[in-house]
């Protein structure tokens, strides 16, 4: 940009001394030319660094992940970069293998997290999956579609938790939580329970965001389900490499949707006032 100036007002000297016109009526119109162009740039003019927060379980850790870089993340900070709006993307990734709602909300409370946190405008969230499977392996003898309930009480009140928290340390931050799949379908497709209860899972999810701004569900239940594809990683529950990048492309394609806009326009603002303050 400062190059570009550089060669305008030299052409623009140039020009005024082979003219007979008074130079102070044309440096004026450079001025409010000037003026004019700051006044119509748009916030994809000027791309920006946006900091992400990722937290969650295994799916933010990226167990199945043969490159080992962290999941579905990697992928989706290229998908972000490839945003004119986009610049950079910073990447925090706090997932931990096994954590249920409860334990991620813990660790949203520690001051590791908070910093991150005060810095994120985005928010990445992967949590459920765990509180789930606790009621598969505490009652896998007697499983009853009551059992799922009974949990699924608690997992929203947790989850409601876990928003507030994140909106305590920085209140405009988007907040991206991806919702469950069903790991079991491919293989034991006759057990419609199980189907039945992600969906429920998912429907709560939905149902809890929607009471605070700023936030943004990404179903990938249907992705998984009706991909002929094998995306899940050998352990049959994990996404592998080509999961991932799915979850990424529709995390992706959602913020894209619904977000990116936004973001990109508060960004710009912020620039304008700071510029405007400074001068």
């Amino acid at each position: 940009m400062k190059k570009i100036f550089t060669s305008f007002f030299l052409c623009f000297f140039l020009l005024a001394g082979c003219s007979n016109e008074p130079l102070l009526d044309r440096s004026m119109a450079v001025k409010q030319s000037t003026v004019d162009l700051k006044e119509n740039i748009t916030s994809d003019f000027i791309p920006s660094t946006y900091t992400i927060v990722s937290i969650g379980d295994s799916l933010t850790q990226g167990v199945g992940d043969s490159t080992k870089r962290g999941g579905y993340l990697p992928y989706l900070e290229e998908r972000l970069e490839e945003e004119k709006s986009v610049e950079d993307a910073v990447f925090y990734n706090f997932g931990v293998s096994g954590n249920r709602t409860s334990q991620v909300l813990n660790r949203v409370k520690t001051q590791e997290v908070k910093a991150a946190l005060k810095k994120a405008d985005i928010v990445m969230i992967t949590t459920g999956g765990n509180d789930v499977m606790k009621v598969v392996r505490e009652n896998f003898t007697g499983l009853q579609l009551e059992d799922f309930d009974k949990a699924l009480i608690g997992y929203e009140k947790t989850l409601s938790s876990l928003i507030q928290s994140i909106q305590k340390e920085k209140p405009d931050a988007t907040i991206v939580l991806i919702g469950l799949y069903n790991p079991f379908y491919a293989y034991f497709n006759e057990m419609k329970e199980l189907d039945m209860v992600m969906k429920k899972w998912n429907q709560v999810s939905q149902s809890v965001l929607q009471k605070y701004e700023n936030t943004i569900f990404v179903d990938i239940a249907d992705e998984f389900r009706e991909n002929e594809e094998n995306l899940l990683y050998t352990d049959y529950f994990h996404p592998n490499d080509q999961g991932y990048q799915l979850i990424a492309e529709k995390a992706f394609t959602t913020l894209q949707d619904e977000a990116l806009h936004d973001l990109a326009d508060k960004k710009f603002l912020a620039m304008k006032k700071g510029n405007e303050e400074d001068e």
